[in-house]
């Protein structure tokens, strides 16, 4: 079996993944092919994962290229994980650095890229996330070629975008997956439940996922939830910028849309939780969250050192050998423990038929009553050797939740996969003058021509012919 992860030069994620792989004994004697276009990154993460394979005891053969056709050739699973960035960039944080810089300075607090139900702030590039689908395309292009029956695994953001761009598009097998799901257990966690008394589902689109099924003990659990915010929610604080799961925007609104959000989707509000950092600190924490213009620099600079500490590491791998990694980095190099990612859990489903539930981005088909069959949804599903079978919702979805969260961010994602493929900046303008934040015409117009006038954008403006 061949796994190709695209964008291995990554901190921290190609690493835990193939920690996974390591770790679980049905998928000894895999082919791990390692792709990045960065060639230090990728010559560190190299070094470091067949070292961390080693420590484990792992049989798997380990490869490197830069070439993104070598490493999709022949593979069963394609983790696409990369953040495509310009050359003369020094990583794909960067690029969203200049742009929201460039929308602050014209009256768009976050960058146009934050918006109404997508205020992550690198979910979306210049709304229409040219460089993040083109890429997952190359690779889909290639997969028919080379790898017609792999599965892509489309795992950078935007994952909503991009899994249904390749499922419009093209005609290979996409899954789109995100950690967000996890958010659950912070929930269960604050309120002490066993976890062997708990049956909960989560339904919604990526990054805009809700419970809509919570019992304990075979009861409804909401009420336990109802009973913490009463009495405890008051002492509430935030531990850190990503500690927002059961802060005050989150209650706000379950309150107002009958079911809580979970992971991202906490941060994914209306503006109303997101005019300012003033605003951001009183409905996330004395952190305002992640997404502002303190925590979200900081957390771009930690990743920039925890990248200078990895190659680091891997050069004094090569002077010695008896460098221990599960005791110098070991929440990178976990050992006797899994990541908590869904890929590895989802190979060894579909390829020895180890059956196990996992929140996946698959096509809706009748799932979340109202919402198109064809749309991409976040959901539960069964995944085995035979099949990917989504769970019937039990209860459905709230019809707020549906209607007034789900809808209009489905309306953003076509708006946006539009402009993507009729290379049309017209629908970019219309989606701006539906932003609160604009004032005027001009400003919409001044904001996208500083944006594709800039040195990075040139193929992007070269693509909108602008």
């Amino acid at each position: 079996m061949k796994i190709a992860i695209i964008g291995a030069g990554s901190v921290r994620f190609s690493l835990q993944i193939i920690g996974d792989i390591a770790q679980t004994e049905e998928l000894s004697g895999s082919e791990i092919c390692m792709m990045d276009v960065n060639e230090i990154r990728l010559d560190a993460t190299y070094t470091l994962a067949k070292k961390y394979c080693e420590e484990l005891g792992a049989n798997l053969k380990i490869e490197k290229t830069m070439d993104l056709e070598e490493a999709v050739k022949e593979s069963n699973y394609i983790i696409n994980t990369a953040y495509p960035y310009p050359k003369g960039v020094e990583d794909g944080y960067k690029r969203w650095e200049i742009v929201t810089e460039i929308g602050e300075k014209h009256g768009y607090y976050r960058g146009i890229g934050s918006h109404e139900f997508n205020m992550v702030s690198t979910y979306s590039y210049v709304i229409c996330s040219y460089p993040d689908i083109k890429l997952a395309l190359d690779i889909a292009e290639k997969m028919k070629k080379t790898a017609p029956n792999a599965w892509l695994m489309q795992t950078a953001n935007p994952v909503f975008e991009i899994t249904q761009a390749v499922k419009e598009l093209t005609d290979v097998k996409i899954v789109g997956f995100c950690h967000g799901s996890s958010g659950v257990n912070e929930i269960f966690e604050r309120l002490k439940l066993s976890e062997d008394k708990i049956n909960w589902q989560v339904a919604g689109v990526n990054h805009g996922i809700w419970l809509n099924k919570f019992s304990y003990e075979e009861k409804n659990g909401y009420e336990l939830l109802n009973k913490w915010i009463k009495e405890e929610s008051h002492n509430w604080e935030s531990k850190g910028p990503w500690d927002v799961q059961l802060s005050p925007a989150a209650i706000d609104m379950y309150k107002f849309y009958g079911m809580i959000p979970i992971g991202d989707t906490v941060r994914n509000g209306s503006w109303k939780y997101h005019y300012n950092l003033k605003t951001k600190k009183r409905w996330y924490g004395k952190y305002g969250g992640i997404d502002n213009e303190i925590e979200r620099p900081k957390f771009h600079n930690i990743l920039r050192k925890n990248r200078e500490r990895m190659i680091e590491l891997s050069k004094k791998i090569k002077e010695d050998k008896n460098v221990n990694l599960t005791q110098e980095w070991p929440e990178i190099f976990k050992k006797g423990e899994m990541s908590g990612e869904q890929h590895v859990p989802f190979i060894n489903a579909l390829s020895n038929n180890k059956q196990v539930r996992l929140i996946l981005n698959v096509e809706n088909q009748g799932i979340i009553k109202g919402i198109p069959e064809d749309v991409v949804v976040e959901i539960p599903v069964i995944v085995d050797k035979n099949r990917l079978q989504s769970q019937t919702l039990d209860p459905d979805l709230d019809d707020r939740v549906k209607e007034y969260f789900l809808i209009p961010r489905i309306m953003r994602m076509k708006m946006a996969l539009e402009a993507f493929i009729k290379k049309d900046i017209e629908i970019l303008k219309e989606f701006l003058v539906r932003d609160p934040r604009t004032k005027s015409f001009k400003q919409v117009e001044e904001v996208l021509s500083d944006i594709m006038n800039h040195p990075i954008n040139s193929e992007l403006k070269k693509y909108f012919n602008v």
